[in-house]
């Protein structure tokens, strides 16, 4: 049974496409993720989110290459789904804000609503603060866009450094951190994930729970105790519901997480719900 629909068409705020035609998706290795090995297209996203009654998605980057960000914004200016892309650009290089200057001229550059790096792979936890990529996260912030974090639990620290080093940018914290729900184990993470939350130009994604469970056994309340400590952490006014669709699939159908989210955020009233499926990614993100 899920929980009651919010009263404007909710926000998809996180899912990806590739085509493995057009380039390798390098961290699909293994057998845990060779049912997501394929192409994944906006036109098989687009009647499942539709059938769940999505209005409007973003669209994230997934590999740390220049080509693939003008590629999605491509795709969003064809489409009548996607009303956001987060792409990637290297934060190190001293020309960014020309970079991201450029990606604006582009067919769909207007869709670009912010940059997300694969931090999760850095060998270096401290990454984030070093000081070529904090310049560039303050290009990010004075082109007017967000940052997405993907990392792991380990790094979230150096996230909350590095919010309060750039206050000016809004940092928005991709699945949770990335939480062992698997192993049913909620510190250090829950500690590391309320100092980031103390950080005001933070905000984060009810995102990417399932698969960070146990793909063929979890349940609602599994996901719970992580979705209760980011609600209370951040408050439905910096948490925003997204898919991660395909990589959901792993455990889960797009019908299954929408109605997974909505289970999690039941006992909010009407208005805190719309915030966390849609009023919260729409301001975030300008869409």
């Amino acid at each position: 049974m899920s929980g009651p629909r919010p009263a404007v068409p909710p926000v998809d705020a996180h899912h990806h496409v590739w085509d493995l035609a057009v380039r390798d998706q390098e961290w699909i290795t293994g057998d845990a993720l060779a049912p997501i090995r394929r192409n994944f297209s906006l036109a098989d996203l687009a009647p499942q989110a539709r059938a769940a009654g999505i209005g409007a998605t973003v669209l994230v980057q997934t590999v740390t290459v220049p080509r693939e960000t003008p590629e999605l914004l491509a795709l969003a200016a064809d489409s009548d789904l996607v009303a956001g892309v987060v792409g990637w650009t290297d934060l190190t290089r001293p020309d960014v804000a020309d970079t991201l200057a450029a990606l604006r001229e582009l067919p769909g550059g207007r869709h670009l609503v912010g940059i997300r790096h694969q931090v999760q792979g850095e060998a270096d936890p401290g990454w984030l603060l070093r000081p070529d990529v904090r310049s560039g996260l303050a290009a990010v912030a004075d082109a007017g866009l967000v940052y997405d974090l993907v990392v792991r639990p380990s790094q979230l620290p150096a996230c909350a450094e590095a919010a309060a080093r750039v206050p000016e940018l809004t940092f928005v914290l991709d699945h949770l951190g990335k939480p062992p729900i698997s192993q049913k184990i909620l510190e250090p993470w829950a500690s590391a994930v309320r100092a980031l939350a103390a950080r005001p130009n933070t905000v984060c994604k009810l995102s990417g729970m399932v698969t960070e469970a146990d793909h063929r056994t979890w349940t609602v309340d599994d996901l719970r105790p992580y979705a209760d400590t980011v609600l209370n952490a951040f408050g439905p006014e910096r948490l925003m519901f997204g898919s991660d669709w395909p990589v959901c699939t792993l455990a889960a159908t797009y019908g299954e997480v929408l109605d997974a989210a909505r289970l999690l955020t039941y006992e909010l009233d009407t208005r805190e719900r719309q915030e966390v499926f849609g009023g919260t990614a729409r301001r975030v993100y300008g869409l």
